[in-house]
């Protein structure tokens, strides 16, 4: 594999550098919306940036696509994927329960990613078969818990609010079915599931740059990801990632219904 964890690391880094400086620091934010609230900051803006210049050093011919700053080199098969901050709200409102995202797709398929939190000082990170985390208490290997039922399970999504439509009752139906649901986790959702203190994450919506880093991080580490109808998670859309196969065809279940 050409991606490497001190590569990935190196990311990390100059993303950190734009983001921790601006947080809880009250800074300007703008709204992508005429109608609703989408928030974007400089710290966005600038760390995807910094990304980028750094691939571009690294990988010039790879293919970059970013929430930020669109797409370039469209032919290349290798393409980065980068959500300089996922959980924007988080950030602005002084949360910690956001991160940076970088993946790497082969011909669509995510093949490596990490999602950084610095101001925690987490780091998870697959590629290889191997899903790992390093941060306070140590350096381990990512593994998701053994959870079949639903009614044992702790569900995460970032708001309910998010589920247009009738997929708004079909989530809640699915959450009064499981033990403990959880909201405004964004990315990091994933990666406590990756972790094994979750059990399910469901979603909808999303795009390419709030999922694909965090798919080798939920498989590698012997988790279930796709979308609602069992197709592929890197495109994105309605997600719903499990910390088994049996539990992820029980939320599938319902999520079709």
């Amino acid at each position: 594999m050409i991606v490497t964890a001190a590569f990935m690391r190196r990311i990390a880094e100059v993303a950190a550098a734009e983001t921790l400086p601006r947080f809880r620091r009250n800074g300007a934010v703008a709204n992508k919306y005429v109608e609703g609230f989408d928030p974007v900051t400089e710290a966005d803006r600038e760390a995807e940036q910094a990304i980028r210049r750094l691939i571009r050093e690294e990988f010039p011919d790879h293919g970059i696509l970013g929430e930020e700053h669109g797409l370039e080199n469209e032919a290349s098969p290798l393409r980065w994927i980068i959500d300089p901050i996922d959980g924007t709200r988080s950030f602005i409102s002084g949360m910690p329960l956001w991160g940076t995202l970088v993946g790497l797709t082969d011909g669509g398929n995510a093949v490596a990613g990490m999602m950084s939190q610095p101001f925690t000082g987490e780091f998870f990170f697959a590629a290889d078969g191997r899903s790992t985390y390093e941060g306070p208490g140590g350096t381990r290997a990512l593994s998701t818990r053994g959870t079949t039922d639903l009614a044992d399970a702790t569900l995460c999504t970032t708001t309910p609010a998010l589920f247009p439509g009738g997929k708004r009752k079909i989530y809640d139906d699915l959450e009064s079915r499981v033990r403990l649901a959880r909201y405004g986790t964004d990315c990091y959702a994933y990666a406590m599931l990756a972790a094994g203190n979750i059990d399910l994450v469901v979603e909808a919506g999303l795009q390419p740059y709030d999922i694909a880093a965090l798919v080798p991080i939920i498989e590698m580490a012997g988790g279930v990801i796709t979308a609602w109808d069992g197709g592929p998670a890197e495109a994105g859309g309605d997600i719903v990632a499990a910390a088994t196969p049996e539990l992820h065809t029980a939320a599938r279940k319902m999520l079709q219904a």
